[in-house]
């Protein structure tokens, strides 16, 4: 049997697990979840606390939280130490920016999104404005780092979480012109193939997002 992931194509931590999938080249069932299909949301609603997905099911096994998940796939599915290192501090190392990226950029650009969910013509200024200001010091941040990290085609756990979180960002809080490593490195990451399966299947979704589509990427 095929490993199943449930989720939706526009959710970003989706996308995390499907960068993952797609670049390992594993075999997998996508379940989408969503009102047409209850018997995926049950899978999704037995698997962890908050009913969250994305989800991966590996015969017996489910799993919940996307960090997990490609933890997993590393260990049981994805060739040699593609995802994840098996040298102890460059696996550290790995986990540190997956926690940047997880904490620091989708954090933040989630806070605005919530706030329009909660009241999309009076969202609570300054709440917003907070939440801009912490993916500003995110930015600078990955400036700096970007200076010492080798952005070429590999795809491990920092690839996977820093595409959908800076994808989703710089639509919330576009990337100044004064990060110019940053962008670069965000439209590379968008032109990794496992990255634009994932932006091509999450297009018919986009008139969902809060703040609108850009009309970009």
């Amino acid at each position: 049997m095929s490993l199943e992931l449930f989720g939706h194509p526009f959710s970003s931590y989706t996308w995390k697990v499907l960068i993952a999938l797609h670049a390992a080249e594993v075999d997998f069932e996508f379940r989408m979840v969503d009102a047409d299909h209850p018997d995926n949301l049950e899978v999704v609603q037995s698997a962890g606390p908050l009913a969250k997905f994305p989800v991966l099911r590996d015969g017996e096994n489910l799993l919940f939280e996307a960090t997990t998940i490609i933890e997993y796939l590393s260990q049981h599915h994805a060739p040699g130490e593609m995802l994840i290192p098996s040298e102890p501090d460059a696996a550290i190392g790995i986990r540190m920016l997956d926690r940047v990226f997880d904490n620091y950029v989708m954090g933040p650009m989630q806070a605005v999104v919530d706030e329009y969910l909660r009241d999309a013509q009076t969202p609570a200024a300054d709440r917003i404005a907070e939440a801009r200001a912490r993916l500003d010091r995110a930015y600078a941040w990955l400036e700096g780092w970007l200076q010492f990290y080798p952005a070429g085609d590999q795809i491990t756990l920092i690839e996977c979480a820093a595409a959908p979180a800076l994808f989703y960002a710089d639509w919330v809080h576009p990337i100044p012109e004064d990060r110019p490593r940053l962008r670069r490195w965000r439209k590379h990451l968008l032109r990794q193939p496992a990255v634009a399966l994932c932006v091509d299947g999450a297009r018919p979704y986009r008139q969902y997002f809060p703040l609108g589509d850009p009309g970009r990427d």
